[in-house]
């Protein structure tokens, strides 16, 4: 056995402690890689806006970055461009009132002003002023004779018109423009009951609002079940969802939607569950279009992405992180929603070519940012933004295309954030809904103004329409395909 001299004791030491150092060197390395990381989230986090990512313009703040679109220079001049039908006001044939203005003295500065009472009148000038008249509620008091039975001596009386239910009430215009203000235009209460002061000299009581809004919703019913059989059979639905705070708390509202329709839902929840509960896109199954919320991925349809949601990703990566392959895409899917092949549709041989060009652009972006295989016993492994980018649009390029594959399929999801916008406005302006059935109502005649909207209705007739319990009915969508 070999004795261990002093020699080799320093020897060993020293390989013990050279070790200790090198761990701590990857230590330390492994550190500054950490650091670096987080460095590059906070920078990336203070880069964004809602040019380069899904975050809303009032997100911006007062710094708002300047406007750099993705849209090419047409040379056309701002305003209406030739050809545009315009909305002047035009004079009308059978004004209201007439008003004549005589002229019983010449001015023509000749004659010293000479007499004209006595001479014909050979034509007019005419200017129509449009005006409001005084407004004011009328009020109609309705009879109902009271007589005697001549036979059996009991009193009888005539029944009063459908609607007149209360010794005072209002009517279904006034109600009914109430219900608008209320729901369309989105005046809180307060604000509303100040309206109706000012301009027609009446109080507006919370119940009569809450009244006219309950009759609107339940006679509403059978249109929103039009809405939805309609959507199930529209060629696109456009989907979105948003958070909305309902008894001080996280709900969520679901907007399915079309041109011509639109259906409004809330639930607690924001997946699957609730989607299906509200029953709309279990029965759709021609083309969803959406922003990549994994849970539609779920039904049995057709999937197109929204391209403008891409493009403001690609745009951050092409300006924060110097990416050329992201530049390169996003010309590239602009370009190809503008050329005039588009609007017509594709053939199958020109659809391969231009799948080709979009694969070969995606490939370059791969090259620099590879896939990296699940983690052993961790499922999906941590990727930079790049390579998830890349993960969607490599394994979804079908669903990237989709305005490319179909025509009828838009480039972006601009209708069902249009659809949602405006009553995400409600909650900023109310502060959310005290009940969850208030939102429900809301939500029910908020999709019955949105459809008659897009289907050119007057909304405040629609309103009185809907409280009289003869509500407008949607017109049927074009077949699926």
């Amino acid at each position: 056995m070999r004795v261990l001299t002093r020699r080799d004791e320093l020897f060993c030491q020293a390989r013990r402690d050279l070790g200790a150092v090198v761990d701590r060197l990857l230590e330390a390395e492994q550190e500054v890689k950490d650091l670096r990381e987080k460095l590059r989230k906070l920078e990336d986090s203070q880069s964004l806006n809602s040019r380069n990512s899904g975050k809303p313009p009032s997100s911006d703040g007062l710094a708002k970055p300047a406007p750099r679109s993705l849209r090419k220079k047409t040379g056309r001049k701002p305003g209406g461009q030739p050809g545009h039908p315009g909305h002047t006001l035009e004079p009308v044939k059978t004004p209201d009132l007439e008003k004549v203005h005589c002229l019983k003295q010449c001015t023509c500065g000749l004659c010293g002003g000479v007499s004209l009472a006595s001479e014909p009148v050979l034509d007019y000038e005419r200017r129509q002023v449009f005006e409001l008249p005084p407004l004011c509620l009328m009020v109609t008091e309705h009879k109902a004779e009271i007589k005697r039975c001549p036979n059996s001596g009991l009193l009888v009386k005539a029944a009063f018109p459908s609607g007149v239910e209360a010794p005072v009430q209002y009517g279904p215009n006034f109600r009914g423009l109430m219900v608008y203000f209320s729901n369309q235009q989105l005046l809180p209460f307060d604000r509303l009951g100040q309206v109706c002061r000012d301009i027609f000299g009446q109080p507006l009581s919370l119940g009569t609002l809450t009244q006219s809004n309950q009759r609107a919703y339940e006679a509403l019913a059978p249109v929103e079940s039009a809405i939805v059989k309609g959507l199930q059979q529209a060629p696109v639905v456009h989907v979105d969802e948003s958070g909305l705070r309902v008894e001080a708390s996280l709900h969520w509202l679901h907007v399915a939607s079309t041109p011509a329709l639109t259906f409004y839902g809330v639930h607690d929840k924001r997946g699957k569950e609730a989607m299906d509960a509200l029953g709309v896109l279990p029965d759709c199954h021609a083309w969803l279009m959406h922003d990549f919320w994994k849970p539609y991925l779920k039904y049995d349809a057709l999937h197109a992405l929204c391209n403008q949601h891409l493009l403001r990703e690609l745009k951050f990566l092409s300006e924060e992180h110097q990416q050329a392959w992201a530049s390169g895409l996003a010309e590239f899917l602009v370009n190809q929603k503008n050329a005039p092949q588009t609007a017509i549709g594709l053939d199958e041989k020109q659809f391969n070519v231009v799948l080709a060009q979009y694969r070969r652009l995606v490939s370059q972006g791969r090259k620099l940012h590879p896939r990296q295989p699940p983690a052993q016993g961790q499922g999906r492994s941590r990727q930079t933004k790049e390579a998830n980018l890349l993960d969607r649009l490599e394994d979804y390029d079908l669903s990237v295309l989709a305005f490319l594959v179909d025509p009828r399929v838009p480039f972006t999801n601009n209708q069902g954030e249009r659809d949602i916008r405006m009553v995400r406005s409600k909650e900023k302006i109310s502060g959310g809904f005290r009940t969850f059935k208030g939102a429900q109502v809301f939500a029910r005649i908020r999709g019955y103004f949105s459809t008659a909207r897009k289907q050119g209705k007057n909304l405040w007739e629609a309103a009185k329409l809907a409280l009289i319990g003869q509500p407008f009915m949607p017109a049927s969508p074009t077949s699926s395909p």
